[in-house]
């Protein structure tokens, strides 16, 4: 079955449902979502209810740092994030805070671990950006291969049987694949936000027959999803950064 892995959406409406689209047409048959589907966009509501009802129809989703800030004091944020925030508290509803508020930070499911951010400490938020890391998140967890997102830049991480761990990264459109004999810690990238400095939305797509993962790219329109920040009043950097990538 191929299984699509989206994760930070940041209420980016016109990225995520060009996404879904592509997933569509590529024949997914499953959706993880890994968190973070609220946050410097300005289509949070339509996000998490899109999300909600696949749920609902047999998606997993999980918790993000920025799905649980809306909920609690954002004090560790910084300025624009933190702004956002509060601008997305007043644009959700009681049901769309209620669903976040039930999301789990893990899953585990066969051979995968699932978690938004670090798998060492989830709770924390941890960053997954090198080696190090990377080492720290795949000995938390005995599963095979572990999916997250939260750095918004795409990264495949590849840890040997005798213990040698590198990384590179994956390029679009190339199946990857998973060699049973390695363990594996997939950055997914982002969808409502990539910051690797190719603006397309980044979701991956794994094939759990085959045991491949590829990293799609999704052109989307970018000008409309942007022109929404700035109507709305957010940080007009987050318009910027949509265009550019970063």
């Amino acid at each position: 079955m191929l299984i699509a892995l989206m994760t930070d959406i940041h209420g980016n409406r016109e990225a995520f449902a060009a996404c879904l689209d592509h997933a569509r047409q590529a024949g997914v048959g499953r959706y993880v979502f890994l968190g973070d589907y609220v946050g410097y966009g300005a289509d949070p509501g339509w996000v998490v209810d899109q999300v909600s009802a696949m749920v609902r129809d047999g998606a997993v989703a999980l918790l993000g740092n920025h799905d649980e800030a809306v909920l609690l004091p954002t004090g560790q944020m910084n300025p624009v994030a933190r702004e956002a925030i509060e601008w997305t508290r007043h644009h959700l509803d009681d049901a769309q805070a209620a669903f976040l508020r039930d999301l789990p930070l893990t899953l585990e499911e066969d051979d995968r671990l699932y978690v938004h951010a670090s798998a060492d400490a989830p709770a924390q938020w941890n960053y997954v950006l090198g080696l190090d890391d990377a080492r720290n998140s795949l000995l938390a967890t005995e599963r095979r291969l572990t999916f997250c997102g939260h750095v918004h830049v795409p990264q495949l991480y590849r840890l040997t049987e005798t213990g040698k761990l590198a990384d590179f990264r994956p390029r679009p459109d190339v199946a990857i694949p998973l060699l049973k004999h390695r363990r594996w810690l997939a950055v997914i990238g982002s969808v409502g936000q990539p910051r690797d400095r190719d603006p397309s939305a980044c979701y991956g797509l794994f094939d759990d027959e085959l045991d491949t993962l590829t990293y799609a790219r999704v052109p989307y329109d970018i000008a409309t999803a942007a022109q929404k920040i700035l109507d709305a009043d957010l940080p007009p950097v987050l318009a910027v950064r949509l265009e550019h990538g970063f």
